[in-house]
């Protein structure tokens, strides 16, 4: 049975995850009106992610403002396929 990863059970970091996996980066103000988050919110996320090694970021430029942009990692992207497994398996007797 694939197992849930403790890093995914937050709604919003769920998000973030599925949000990347259409992305080969996206700017963090994409992430955080998409999520409707505040920055703070969506900072602490991010971090949450990089720290484990599930996604990436780089300060950049856009349109002449500084910004920062997310990626997700080939680990965040095998972790989040296997969350997703674990969780069709528990709903997988559902009527």
């Amino acid at each position: 049975m694939a197992e849930l990863d403790s890093h995914l059970l937050a709604p919003a970091r769920l998000k973030v995850m599925t949000m990347l996996t259409a992305v080969t980066e996206v700017e963090f103000a994409v992430l955080r009106d998409g999520l409707g988050v505040s920055d703070s919110v969506l900072s602490k996320h991010v971090a949450t992610l990089v720290d484990a090694g599930y996604a990436r970021s780089r300060k950049g430029s856009h349109e002449g403002h500084r910004t920062t942009w997310v990626a997700l990692t080939t680990t965040g992207r095998k972790v989040l396929r296997n969350h997703v497994a674990a969780l069709r398996e528990i709903i997988e007797g559902i009527d």
